[in-house]
């Protein structure tokens, strides 16, 4: 009897480990594909960002697809978060602060955007999610965009806008895959 359970909990182990395995191949074969397909996204961010995710360790492709968008909303909503604590600055200049009231609308409509584009995904309307999801990642740029109309005004965002960026591109190659 001790045999039994002694052999029942390593073939437990020993799938746990084989799948954690598979899914962390999955993660970096993903990833790797998803780099190769678009150059102005990071190998290392998408095995990072993915990793961050708890569910990821046990996740198939389509899991990753909303594991991805599911990090663009949790950025989106921080990035909200951040320029609503710099508006409260008083010693903005009028520039900056125009820029970041247009950032801010832009990162709270990305939020639903990327929620509908989660369901369009699951019931496997990737033209649809791909659309909302490529709509969503234009706050970033066109977040920046507004800071370069001011020649040598510099934007507080740009690590917020290159990683909501990157998320979405995960997103998208993710989508992409199902094509």
């Amino acid at each position: 009897m001790k045999l039994f359970f002694s052999l029942m909990f390593f073939s437990f182990c020993l799938l746990s480990f084989s799948h954690g395995a598979i899914s962390v191949n999955l993660i970096r074969n993903t990833c790797k594909k998803a780099s190769q397909s678009d150059p102005k996204l990071s190998f290392n961010f998408c095995v990072a960002s993915l990793r961050r995710n708890p569910k990821s360790q046990t996740a198939d492709l389509q899991e990753l697809g909303v594991i991805s968008m599911e990090l663009a909303i949790a950025n989106a909503t921080s990035t909200s978060s951040s320029i609503s604590k710099l508006l409260k600055n008083k010693k903005l200049d009028p520039f900056t602060s125009i820029c970041l009231k247009d950032c801010l609308g832009l990162y709270l409509d990305a939020v639903p955007t990327l929620k509908d584009a989660i369901e369009d995904f699951k019931t496997r309307d990737f033209y649809v999610a791909n659309v909302g999801v490529s709509s969503a990642m234009e706050a970033s740029s066109t977040c920046e965009d507004g800071f370069k109309e001011k020649e040598g005004a510099v934007s507080p965002l740009k690590k917020e806008d290159r990683d909501f960026f990157q998320l979405n591109a995960i997103a998208l190659a993710i989508i992409n895959m199902f094509h």
